[in-house]
């Protein structure tokens, strides 16, 4: 009988884990709560539900989470691949269909006879060789016994949702089509664009608006990333028009000029019926949300398919807590995803082949893996293990956390192109030389 290994938690990094374990040949529990138990940011109980954006953010080789995109698919990453199925136009970024994407990865799990899905929580952490993967809304009494194991400080943010409008119920005599810079010649985005005097009123009303936690919030509660409109509305009157709303690359077929700013609006399926608010996460009532949003042109009788939602995630304070390969020291069991701090949907995908790989090994005596940190993926890493990273806050993957390249001084764009093609290299070079974690012909190459 195949070794078999626990993995709980059916979001982005447990279903990568549980599939990366059985491709190479490994049995997998894979434990999942809902619909036994929800939380208050998932709507369904399908695998590898996005909580937030639909965006898994940009493809470009020369910024760091196109780059780290680039590794994944070297590595054989299974989720990326039914993301890139999944796809809607976003212009120079990967965003999905999230149904569709939910699909594919069920789909996936359900016909994997390696697999076997449980749906029921899980209070108490399980014995190894195991991967919680449990997602930074991970349940009180699971949280709470890693917590008493690891005996760290378990830290805690604020994260938020955008709302979703219908696509039918937009008024497109004002809402246009229109990528910025026209870069990819689609349209792929849906702008509403704002003259000053409506961005005026719409400033006014967002930040007197009523909210649900009640609280002035510290900045230290908040993931930057994921701050809800109204607290970065907060910073300044023009924060917002130099921010989400910016108008750059963008002209108003109607005037033919650049608007005041403007709020672009992405697809969330391929059918395009609905739409999400870019950059509009938010903690307001759903009254208010109503209220205010439709004071954006182009909104005025739009209909919510879903308002957005604010919820306290919880993390481990990594550096301290866990080893390289993400283990609690002397247990077996593995953390992985946005309870590790790593944050973002590409970077939980990521950690979830990171888990999976370091179980094979361990239970293969094989070498833990060791990613050059010269690499998007490597650098994540180094950062979420450093005993040195202090304090630890949750981290997407960028470019502030690669080695410099000593010589002369670049322009960013420049800097950028050199760390992505070094990156490349490097990686290359380990993944050549790891040929004992990739089975068959996922020798880690496209």
């Amino acid at each position: 009988m195949a070794e078999s290994v626990t993995v709980i938690g059916g979001g982005l990094a447990g279903s990568e884990c549980a599939l990366q374990l059985s491709a190479r040949g490994l049995h997998v529990t894979l434990v999942e709560q809902r619909p036994v138990a929800s939380t208050a940011a998932h709507h369904t109980d399908g695998f590898a539900e996005l909580v937030c954006s639909n965006s898994l953010k940009s493809t470009r080789h020369d910024s760091a989470a196109g780059l780290l995109k680039e590794e994944l698919a070297k590595m054989g990453s299974k989720l990326l691949a039914f993301a890139r199925e999944a796809a809607v136009p976003a212009g120079g970024a990967l965003a999905v269909d999230r149904k569709m994407f939910s699909g594919l990865v069920g789909e996936a799990i359900s016909r994997d006879e390696n697999i076997e899905v449980q749906r029921r929580v899980q209070t108490a952490l399980p014995d190894g060789p195991a991967v919680i993967a449990a997602g930074p809304l991970c349940g009180d009494e699971l949280f709470s016994a890693i917590a008493e194991k690891v005996g760290g400080e378990s830290l805690s943010f604020y994260d938020a949702a955008a709302p979703i409008v219908d696509a039918q119920t937009l008024d497109r005599s004002v809402v246009f089509s229109q990528s910025r810079y026209d870069e990819t010649g689609r349209g792929d985005y849906l702008n509403c664009p704002m003259d000053r005097d409506e961005y005026d009123a719409f400033y006014d009303a967002l930040v007197d608006a009523k909210r649900v936690v009640s609280k002035e919030f510290e900045q230290s509660d908040l993931f930057n990333a994921c701050q809800p409109v109204e607290e970065v509305a907060r910073t300044g009157r023009d924060s917002l028009r130099f921010g989400a709303l910016k108008p750059v690359g963008l002209e108003d077929p109607r005037t033919g000029r650049r608007p005041w700013a403007a709020v672009q609006l992405r697809s969330e399926n391929a059918s395009n019926t609905a739409y999400n608010l870019v950059g509009f996460q938010t903690n307001l009532t759903w009254g208010e949300q109503k209220r205010v949003f439709r004071m954006i042109p182009g909104l005025e009788n739009a209909d919510f398919f879903r308002y957005g939602v604010m919820h306290r995630n919880s993390f481990v304070d990594s550096p301290r807590v866990l080893d390289k390969t993400f283990a609690i020291p002397g247990t077996g069991v593995r953390l992985a995803g946005q309870i590790t701090g790593t944050e973002g949907y590409t970077e939980a995908i990521a950690s979830g082949l990171l888990a999976a790989l370091n179980t094979y090994a361990e239970l293969r005596d094989l070498p833990a893996v060791s990613l050059p940190e010269t690499s998007a993926f490597g650098s994540l890493v180094s950062y979420a293990t450093n005993p040195d990273t202090y304090p630890y806050q949750p981290m997407h993957v960028n470019f502030g956390l690669v080695p410099p390249i000593e010589g002369k001084r670049m322009k960013k764009r420049e800097r950028y192109q050199a760390y992505a093609d070094r990156a490349s290299c490097d990686m290359d070079r380990y993944l050549e030389s790891r040929r004992d974690l990739f089975p068959g012909e996922q020798s880690g190459r496209d």
